[in-house]
């Protein structure tokens, strides 16, 4: 059948080649159409060749499996156990099934891929190297390998989980990979590493140990979509990455949430932070980018970080818990900030500058649970512009011991002045429209968007 079809293509091929001869008026239509067919008949003739190839455990067996594959053929891997690190030269599926380990011996890589739309799935991919300037990883894919899809793995007692050194369009999706727990955290590898490889997709993964859960450098056009992401140093940290998108990811009990750094028009969508324990949030010169719908909660020292973060839209959030709400500083400047719910914080904002900032855009303010405010009108505004930060707040800041002091009747008396002469006011954070209820917020939960 797939004979009678390509010998039905070929023909009509030639008839097309005998029409671009007579006519130059559609010549270039013409072509389009020749350079599909070609492309076809490739397509065609390359799935009639590839074969399902199955493979049993020893040593060595798998890396000579491949060097004696075709080009898209599937090795179907038994249970058990295959020893020594392999390397993919060609486009080839390698699939697993229950009980099917792949064991680097702590040598290097485990899987080292160096060809395009390869399928890595389904394998325990365990014990690589140790060696961080070595980047030994349990999956290793260069520039060479486009397309790459690492899916439905379990990668464990590793350096580095996935390195992604280059490639484009590279999907690592619904794996599980548990790090390592030795060396100072800092020593330790990413969960998934990125380096300069557009297009590159990460979702549905669970991360657990390590240094960072998701680590991204010198990249753009990724998305980060819907992991969960624990106990390690940074969740998700970006340096120097371009227009892409982390949306519905969980961070719980690391040091910080999702640091964004040095990067430009990122959005950051429906993520949650939960028991993070410095910072939930955290912008350092990140510009022209969109901050909706996530939630820190559960007692970060900082619920958000903004240093030196310019041309932001922050909006739609939720902050609660955390010692600060938000701590605002370095120059960060046109960042409009609206329609948040700051509730909880013991101090809301911290804002050490002498500049005034309005934190509302068009007649929507945020939501500030510790203002007790009227709304006679019912418009959902309250009747009052609310200014979390004040004198006595800066001076706290500066000279902490100055908290001996709070209840003293100085202190009473500035506060007083400063209420009754706004003109002594040191500047600051001032929404003129607050919110006398949190907005709703989109969660993703078990898998499901739902309201809160």
């Amino acid at each position: 059948m797939v004979v009678c079809l390509l010998s039905q293509l070929r023909f009509r091929f030639l008839k097309i080649k005998l029409l671009v001869n007579k006519s130059d008026a559609s010549r270039d239509i013409i072509r389009g159409l020749v350079a599909g067919l070609l492309f076809f008949i490739y397509f065609v003739s390359f799935i009639a060749q590839a074969k399902e190839i199955n493979v049993v455990p020893g040593q060595d067996v798998l890396q000579k499996a491949i060097d004696d594959a075709q080009e898209g053929d599937t090795l179907l891997l038994s249970a058990g156990t295959y020893f020594g690190s392999v390397n993919i030269n060609r486009t080839l599926n390698i699939v697993g099934q229950a009980g099917s380990i792949i064991d680097g011996e702590r040598s290097s890589h485990v899987i080292r891929v160096n060809a395009a739309d390869v399928l890595i799935k389904g394998l325990i991919i365990q014990h690589s190297g140790n060696d961080l300037n070595g980047e030994d990883s349990a999956v290793f894919i260069t520039d060479k390998g486009d397309r790459t899809k690492v899916e439905n793995n379990h990668l464990q007692n590793n350096l580095i989980g996935v390195y992604l050194k280059g490639p484009d369009s590279a999907v690592v999706s619904n794996n599980v990979i548990t790090g390592s727990q030795f060396h100072r955290i800092n020593d330790r590898g990413n969960g998934v590493y990125l380096w300069n490889t557009p297009g590159s997709i990460i979702e549905n993964n669970t991360i657990r140990y390590g240094r960072d859960g998701i680590f991204v450098t010198n990249s753009k056009k990724n998305i980060f979509r819907k992991n969960r992401m624990r106990d390690l140093r940074f969740a998700i940290h970006y340096m120097y990455t371009l227009d892409s998108e982390i949306s519905y990811n969980i961070s719980i009990n690391n040091h910080v949430g999702f640091a964004l750094m040095f990067s430009d028009r990122i959005r950051a969508i429906g993520n949650q932070s939960i028991g993070d324990h410095e910072r939930g949030l955290f912008f350092n010169f990140t510009n022209y980018s969109v901050i909706d719908g996530n939630r820190v909660s559960g007692g970060a020292k900082k619920c958000v970080f903004i240093y030196n973060a310019n041309f932001n839209t922050i909006n739609n959030n939720r902050f609660e818990d955390c010692q600060i709400g938000i701590h605002f500083t370095a120059g960060s400047e046109r960042n409009e900030i609206y329609a948040n719910a700051f509730i909880n914080n013991r101090t809301q904002v911290k804002y050490v500058g002498t500049r005034f900032i309005e934190w509302s855009k068009d007649g929507i303010g945020n939501y500030w649970s510790d203002n007790d405010a009227f709304d006679i009108d019912a418009n959902g505004v309250s009747d009052q512009p609310y200014k979390p930060n004040d004198l006595v707040d800066q001076i706290v800041w500066r000279h902490p011991m100055a908290k001996l002091l709070l209840n003293s009747p100085s202190v009473k008396l500035l506060k007083w002045a400063q209420a009754e002469f706004p003109g002594i006011h040191p500047g600051g954070v001032t929404d003129s429209v607050p919110l006398m209820k949190p907005p709703r917020l989109e969660l993703m939960i078990s898998g499901d968007l739902v309201s809160e």
